[in-house]
């Protein structure tokens, strides 16, 4: 009977930490500058009225928001990892008989003199 191993795929494996970092600050940068663009128009939508209260809040609320989305990282996608230990079955080659020599052997000497 013949031992069949799962052969990890490249695509089950999870996001490199520097990827998700890179997502995480990407996304950080956009809130806030949603945040900014909030504040901006708080401040030059005339005439004021109930929408410069929305954006108002928007303003204050989304670096909270931002600071947990960013801090969250990707726990919501669930990934396996596979372990890259996992070996293929194949035919190991047979060894080749050939007449050999020593192999050269390389000395190094470290001392005062070497300096």
């Amino acid at each position: 009977m013949k031992n069949t191993r799962h052969v990890p795929a490249v695509t089950s494996l999870p996001q490199s930490p520097r990827d998700e970092a890179d997502h995480r600050v990407r996304r950080y940068a956009l809130t806030m500058t949603i945040r900014i663009v909030c504040f901006g128009l708080m401040i030059l939508v005339q005439p004021y009225g109930w929408y410069t209260w929305v954006f108002g809040i928007a303003a204050a609320v989304l670096p909270y928001i931002a600071v947990v989305f960013a801090n969250a990282g990707s726990d919501s996608t669930e990934t396996t990892a596979e372990s890259p230990v996992q070996e293929l079955d194949a035919p190991r080659p047979a060894p080749i008989e050939t007449e050999t020599s020593a192999p050269p052997v390389f000395t190094i000497h470290e001392g005062p003199k070497d300096r």
